[in-house]
């Protein structure tokens, strides 16, 4: 079984190296393999032996600005020996290789050029794209969602307010991002790029926020620079979200009759309506004065109702009646007293007579010993009484 095994082991190690050889630097360490080195004319001194041409359309708001522009980049694109041409007839825009050509694929990077001042991205901006260390992507956005107010919300979502989420983004992932119309062209390496196809999709399809995306960005930038950290697995330091599914008026879906071969069965006419009732056979001044009786009694109710809210607004509200339930000498109020005599089957007949005779005895003698102590009141004794605080008075305004 181990000799098997083991042939078979070596048979698919042999397909796969089939016609590989040995280089001399496959094993050597001094060799970045990650580094793009810049091109050097004399690799290819013969130039290209055909012509090479990209062209692409662009919209007409883009026309006055090209025209402005168009000088900039035809000497930025001759230094590579790459010809361009404006046409605003047809509103394109092409770029072709010549005998003075060396690079091969800055024709490729060209063509980029021409995609990105088509969607908008400033000149100075867009010939950075020659580098090569730059990179471009254009991503669609309009494919992902159908509404286009949804469209919309969500493209607005990532540009996020006074575009506060796109600079986050560009200063996070060194890239230049620019949201135009139904596309989002982004510039920079790589890996960034990357990073960025992946926030736009991840917004669009309502997946995630890119506020977190940036939190993640912003914890990533951090362990970046701790070398301890560089063989470990970051996936414990990274936040973790969780999506919530919020509570949404789900649509009541209608409930499903039996099946009958039968169509349903036909609905009267108005005609069949006015025959059951006999108006069909009525003379046009009976069936006008009907209508008239009819609006009469619609427009009186009418009247009433809104006579009726009109008075409503003056009615007076109802007071509570304030009682005064304690007497002076502090004994029980008689509505409890009267209450407590009927709980308990005393005379009630005989009673109450007498305890409402009591009650009111007692507010006439209160009445008359007012006015008595009103009588009785000496009014000299009260001015030598009250005349003291008033010459003090007078001496402080005096003095």
């Amino acid at each position: 079984m181990e000799t098997s095994e083991n042939g078979g082991a070596q048979q698919t190690q042999r397909r796969k190296d089939k016609h590989r050889k040995p280089k001399p630097w496959d094993d050597d360490p001094n060799i970045d393999r990650w580094t793009i080195e810049k091109f050097d004319p004399s690799w290819n001194e013969g130039g290209m032996l055909e012509v090479t041409s990209f062209s692409t359309l662009f919209p007409q708001y883009r026309e006055k600005y090209l025209q402005e522009c168009w000088p900039v980049v035809k000497s930025a694109l001759k230094e590579y020996g790459i010809t361009c041409e404006l046409n605003l007839v047809e509103g394109s825009m092409t770029v072709s290789t010549t005998r003075k050509t060396k690079d091969p694929y800055i024709i490729v990077k060209a063509r980029d050029l021409i995609k990105l001042l088509s969607r908008s991205v400033p000149a100075p901006q867009a010939i950075k794209i020659l580098n090569d260390e730059m990179q471009c992507d254009i991503i669609k956005i309009s494919s992902f969602v159908r509404s286009k107010e949804r469209f919309v919300k969500r493209r607005d979502r990532l540009i996020g307010p006074n575009s506060s989420t796109l600079k986050a983004l560009e200063i996070l992932t060194g890239c230049y991002i620019l949201v135009q119309g139904n596309t989002v062209s982004v510039m920079g390496s790589f890996k960034a790029l990357k990073q960025v196809r992946r926030i736009v999709e991840d917004c669009m399809t309502n997946a995630m926020h890119p506020i977190f995306h940036i939190k993640t960005l912003m914890v990533r930038k951090e362990l970046e620079k701790d070398p301890a950290l560089a063989n470990e697995n970051w996936d414990r330091f990274l936040p973790k979200f969780k999506k919530k599914n919020i509570n949404q008026n789900k649509v009541k879906s209608k409930e499903k009759r039996p099946y009958t071969p039968f169509p349903p069965p036909q609905q009267p006419s108005k005609i069949d309506i006015q025959l059951e009732t006999g108006e069909y056979f009525l003379n046009d001044k009976v069936k006008s004065a009907k209508k008239w009786q009819e609006k009469q009694e619609k427009q009186s109710e009418k009247t009433a109702e809104n006579k009726r809210k009109r008075e409503a607004a003056f009615i007076p509200p109802k007071e509570p009646v304030v009682q005064d339930t304690k007497s002076d000498d502090g004994s029980k109020d008689l509505a409890a007293v009267a209450t407590s005599l009927k709980k308990h089957g005393c005379l009630v007949g005989f009673v109450l007579p007498y305890l409402l005779f009591a009650g009111c005895f007692a507010e006439k003698g209160k009445r008359v010993w007012n006015t008595k102590m009103a009588e009785n009141v000496n009014p000299e004794a009260y001015l030598a009484e009250s005349g003291e605080p008033s010459k003090k008075k007078s001496k402080r305004k005096h003095s």
